[in-house]
């Protein structure tokens, strides 16, 4: 097959700052051009579109590309779970876990209404609770 001239619709203009593969551009070794084209056919000559570099060293600057962007995602995912307890907040955690301990309830339920009324994640939730309920059944020591 040969190019038909369809892929110049779909030509790719080179980005500023990335490559062309790390944004998302596919090459067609037919029609010799890089194209924004979501299929892994070329929608000219029907070939098969390159998604990554031939060459070893953009193989390796591709590869490093996409770990550091895994990377801040991550970071980004567990910056937005953090949880901040305010003045406010930490009050009504406080008297909550008193309640619990007071009132007898289970840890779980404890955990569950911290988590509804305050937002808060289910490990952080739990590490309050352990050691609220911690400290209710820690023996006293008597002096004799």
């Amino acid at each position: 097959m040969t190019c038909k001239g369809i892929c110049t619709r779909y030509k790719a203009q080179k980005p500023v700052g990335t490559g062309r593969y790390a944004s998302g551009q596919r090459r067609c070794q037919i029609c010799e051009i890089f194209i924004k084209w979501e299929g892994l056919w070329c929608p000219c000559c029907g070939y098969r579109l390159r998604t990554k570099p031939r060459n070893l060293k953009y193989k390796a600057k591709l590869r490093a590309r996409v770990e550091a962007d895994a990377a801040i995602k991550v970071q980004t995912v567990e910056t937005q779970q953090v949880v901040k307890i305010d003045a406010a907040s930490s009050e009504f955690v406080k008297e909550t876990l008193e309640t619990a301990v007071s009132e007898s309830w289970t840890k779980t339920k404890t955990v569950a209404e911290l988590r509804k009324s305050e937002g808060m994640t289910i490990k952080k939730a739990r590490e309050l609770v352990k050691e609220a309920f911690e400290a209710k059944s820690k023996p006293i020591a008597i002096k004799a």
